[in-house]
Formats: structure tokens, sequence, C-alpha cells
């Protein structure tokens, strides 16, 4: 026996093991696909299950810090493509995948083109409550647009039977699946629309993969379901199945059969609920013939069916009452009337045009009194200022100075000499006097000034030389 033989420790083989394969560069970041099996959501977030293809089998783990960003729910049976890295949990010696991602294997581009899609309708409005139809109580007509081969429209059909056989149903057969899938149905959403047959219309097919579904995911359709005025319920698969049409119309229902329920009402209880306000409308009249028959005889016990005269002859009293109102009535506004009028003809008085004529004659009368008085004083005080002024004048008159003894001396050019500068010696000259003209010739000048009167009391005034003094060198007072 060969004593120096190295052993292993359990957990020393294990640990070998796991430092191994974390070497390997290959299994630490890979992508593997598979069936989901055995799943378990911890409640502390972590997820715990099997990866398995048709001859193998690898446990997985997924920590709470990574799949809270899935976009779906998984569940046992998915097909799932995961990324992560391959590792040994040394507690149990098993190798295992850890999953970083993951997403439905097959619909990884399929489910962003349906999130991308479904985004930006919902921020067009197609999804708006706002816009959605309700459903009518009691169709006549019901369209239904699914394929023929399918089981939908076997469940539809059979659930529109037993519940509510007395409805009509339109068939649009299309292709829900394939190349030619979209424009079928939207052929179908916009013939129904123009026929204008059907009350309500149930669009739809039964599960399947997403691949299958997903001609219901296309813009094409979810347009064609927004432009119906014809409401729409959406029946698209199973109850897991969501598609973009779902969202569009205006009723989602989890399957065809729940869209067929909701299409139409239970026929069963319409007629029990018929009975019960058939019932109930009996018993309404009944009571109510009852009441009325009461009432007719309480009235045939009035006395005015007993003695109908007694009726008449009381609204003869009642006329005769009223007929003298009437004239009370009539007197009071008859002399109101009166009073009224005699009122008015006093106020026509103060202003009819013959007294207001007569008051303005007056007042012209007076005005032309006051008119002739004032120009009176206006004329003697004006004949008063023109003598005054004439007067003046007068006084100021130059034949006035002249028949004092003055004289006006003219050069021969005309000019009037005011001092002895204005000639020399042998001059002509022309003096006017008070009762005619001399012509003269300067034969002597003598610049001695002669003062007046009025000069010599200014002078022992010591004031300046004053009017007189004026009106002797205007008037050119001069002798020869």
């Amino acid at each position: 026996m060969n004593l120096n033989r190295q052993t292993y420790t359990i957990s020393e083989l294990t640990r070998m093991i796991r430092e191994r394969i974390d070497q390997d560069q290959r299994l630490q970041d890979i992508w593997i696909k598979g069936e989901i099996s055995n799943f378990t959501h911890h409640r502390r977030g972590h997820m715990y299950f099997t990866l398995k293809d048709a001859s193998s089998k690898i446990k997985a783990v997924m920590f709470a810090s990574h799949n809270r960003s899935l976009a779906f729910q998984p569940e046992d049976g998915m097909n799932v493509l995961a990324r992560g890295y391959v590792s040994v949990y040394e507690r149990d010696g098993q190798y295992q995948f850890y999953v970083l991602e993951m997403q439905p294997d097959g619909v990884g581009s399929l489910f962003l083109a349906f999130e991308q899609l479904k985004k930006r309708l919902e921020s067009e409005g197609l999804f708006s409550p706002a816009r959605k139809k309700p459903l009518p109580p009691y169709p006549r007509v019901i369209g239904v647009i699914t394929s023929l081969s399918g089981a939908a429209i076997r469940d539809i059909l059979t659930t529109i039977q037993r519940r509510y056989p007395i409805v009509r149903v339109i068939i649009a057969p299309v292709e829900v699946q394939g190349s030619r899938a979209v424009p079928s149905i939207v052929h179908a959403i916009q013939m129904m629309n123009q026929q204008k047959e059907a009350d309500v219309l149930i669009v739809g097919r039964g599960g399947g993969s997403i691949e299958e579904l997903w001609a219901f995911n296309e813009e094409a359709v979810a347009r064609a379901i927004y432009a119906s005025e014809i409401p729409i319920i959406s029946a698209v698969g199973h109850e897991t199945d969501v598609t973009i049409a779902d969202f569009v119309a205006d009723v989602r229902a989890a399957t065809p059969t729940a869209a067929a329920e909701l299409a139409v009402p239970l026929y069963s209880e319409l007629v029990e609920r018929i009975g019960q306000l058939k019932a109930r409308l009996k018993r309404v009249i009944s009571a109510r013939l009852q009441q009325e028959e009461a009432r007719l005889k309480r009235i045939c016990q009035y006395s005015v069916f007993r003695r109908p005269e007694g009726l008449l002859l009381r609204q003869e009293q009642r006329l005769d009452h009223l007929v003298d109102r009437l004239r009370f009535s009539l007197h009071s506004r008859l002399n109101a009337s009166a009073s009224a009028l005699q009122a008015l003809r006093h106020r026509m008085e103060k202003i009819h045009p013959g007294h207001r004529l007569n008051q303005e004659m007056e007042r012209l009368r007076y005005l032309q009194y006051r008119l002739n008085k004032g120009m009176e004083a206006t004329f003697e005080h004006r004949r008063h200022r023109l003598s005054l002024t004439l007067r003046h004048l007068d006084a100021l008159s130059p034949l006035k100075v002249m028949q004092r003894g003055y004289a006006l001396v003219r050069s021969e050019d005309g000019q009037l000499v005011l001092t002895t500068e204005q000639v020399a010696l042998g001059d002509l000259v022309q003096v006017q006097l008070r009762d005619g003209q001399l012509d003269c010739q300067v034969y002597r000048i003598d610049n001695k000034r002669f003062p007046s009167v009025y000069d010599t009391e200014m002078g022992e005034n010591g004031g300046e030389p004053g009017h007189e003094r004026g009106k002797s060198e205007r008037f050119g007072r001069t002798s020869f």
C-alpha cells in the first residue's frame, strides 16, 4: 500500500473543479437555450429553475439583482435564451448556470419590436380609454373575424348559440398567421365597417406561440381596429397572451369563448328578467286599476254628481259676483283715465305752441326794448365821445394855430422848414398864412431863438421844453 499517495477532501476536490471551470473563459459568458422546468420564485426574489433540452438538463439560478429587469414572467414549459456563466455550487457539488439576462426563445427581436410599437401607438393615443366605444347591450348581428379551421370559431359559435340564440352571426374567414394574415384581417375589418350590418365585431384566434400570434401585433391591424366605427372585442390566444390588438380594441377578452360571452347577454337571464318585469307590470297595473276604481267610486259619491244643478247655480252666483267686480273695475279705470286725461290736457296747455308763442313774443318785445335802450345809450355815448374828439382835433388843428399869427414855411421842393439850418441866403420859400400863401426870398438868417412864455415858465420851474415849444417848432414860426 502506497502511504505517500495524495488524497483530497470532497471540499478540496469540488473547489479544484470550480477553479478549473472558472478559468475556462468560454464558460464565463455564454448564451444557452432550453426549456424551463421546476421553476421557483423564492420569497427573497431569487429565481431557481432547471434548463433542459431533449437529452440534458442543468440547474440555473437568476438572482434578484438581475431578474428585476425581466420584461416577462418565466414559467414552466417556456423556451428561453439565457446569458450567463457556469460555475460550481460547492455545497452540493453540482455545476450550475448563473443567469445574468434572459428572454423568450425565438422572440427576442419580436419582443423588442412589440415593445417599440406598443410605446409608439400609446403615445399617439390609440390605447386611450376615452376613445373606446361601449358594447351594445342587445346586439342583433355579430361579426366574427377569425380562421374557419381553428378552434376559436367553434368556441365562439357554440357560446353564442348557447347564450343568445336569437342573434345573427356573420363570419368573415381570414388567415390568422403567415404572410397573408395581416392584409386578410385588415380587409375583413374594413369590409364589415363598409357593410354596416354587424353591431359588434369579434377579432381573434386560438392560442399559439408568439410567432403564430404575431399578425395581431402588426401596426396595420392595430390601425384598422382603431379606425373601426363598430365596437371590436379582441380575443387572441389564451389568457396569458397579450397583443397590440388587445390594447387598441374597445374590449379585450381573455379567450374567444370569453369574447362571445362579452358580446351577447344570457338569453335565459333575459327571459327570466322579462318574466319578472311582466309580473311586476301586471302587479303595478292591477294595483293602479284598483286605485283608480276606488277613486272613481269616491268621485261618484260627490254631491256634484248627485245634484249637478247645484254646481250650475253656484257658478251663476259666481258669475254675478264677477260681473259686479268687472263693472266696479271698469268704473274705477274710467275715472282714473279721466283724471289722467285732465292732467295731460293741463300739461298740453302749458306746452301748447300758441302759449309758448305768446311767451316768446313777450320775451321778444322785452329784448327789443332792451336792444333799443342799449342802442340809444350806445349812440349817445359814441356821439359824446365824437364831440370830445372833434373838440380835441379842432384844438390841435394847424388852422387854429395860424389864426393866432403863426405860419407854415416850406422850401422850394415842398419840405416843411423847421430850423434855420434847412435854408440858405437867397433861397425861395413859401409862407402859408391863414388866408393865403406868400412866395418869399431869404435875405437874412438870424439864428437867435425866440423864447415863448411856456419856455420861460418851464425854465423858471427847471422843467423840459414843453408842449407850446413843440408847437412853435412844428409849425416853423419865423419872421422875415
